[in-house]
């Protein structure tokens, strides 16, 4: 098994658009160096080619930085050459990840100032939702690291645990 790619900020990021430095998200983040226009490939999220069955042993062992590529493989980003793996999740992100005939490429969602820090919504399922918590700081953050089309249902599932937790405490 391949050791985990390094935690340190690339030197070198293959792009004219981003350096990587602490963040205030979460450990260290891409950070605009000149503006971004909307619609602009910023980064490409690079990795290993891995088969489906390789995704979910890797997945098994939280390796966070798997992105689907197709019905057969995906890819596994987790390597010291993929400087994109630093760009935080954000519930209000000013980037998404698009798949180009299997090339994953985070795109300018909107135009980002220079400094601005990059973000994409990591886009996980709800099934274990609360094993991905976001600190994310936006006004809209859920709270959870979730897919956009999961927000009202999180936000169901979590306004009701909050009233149970309400009424057990009036029962005490």
């Amino acid at each position: 098994m391949p050791s985990p790619a390094s935690n340190t900020p690339p030197k070198a990021t293959g792009s004219k658009w981003v350096e990587f430095r602490p963040s205030q998200i979460h450990g260290t983040g891409a950070f605009a160096i000149r503006t971004i226009r909307k619609g602009t490939r910023v980064i490409e999220y690079l990795g290993r080619k891995i088969d489906k069955a390789e995704s979910a042993r890797q997945l098994e062992a939280q390796n966070p930085f798997i992105f689907d590529v197709d019905e057969t493989f995906d890819l596994d980003g987790n390597v010291d050459w993929n400087p994109a793996r630093f760009i935080n999740h954000s519930c209000a992100p000013n980037c998404e990840a698009e798949n180009d005939e299997g090339r994953i490429w985070i795109v300018a969602l909107r135009s980002i100032r220079p400094g601005e820090e990059l973000s994409f919504n990591y886009g996980y399922d709800i099934a274990d939702y609360r094993d991905h918590p976001c600190e994310c700081g936006a006004g809209n953050c859920l709270g959870y690291m979730v897919a956009e089309e999961f927000f009202e249902t999180v936000r169901k599932k979590e306004d009701i645990r909050q009233a149970g937790r309400k009424e057990r405490g009036r029962q005490v």
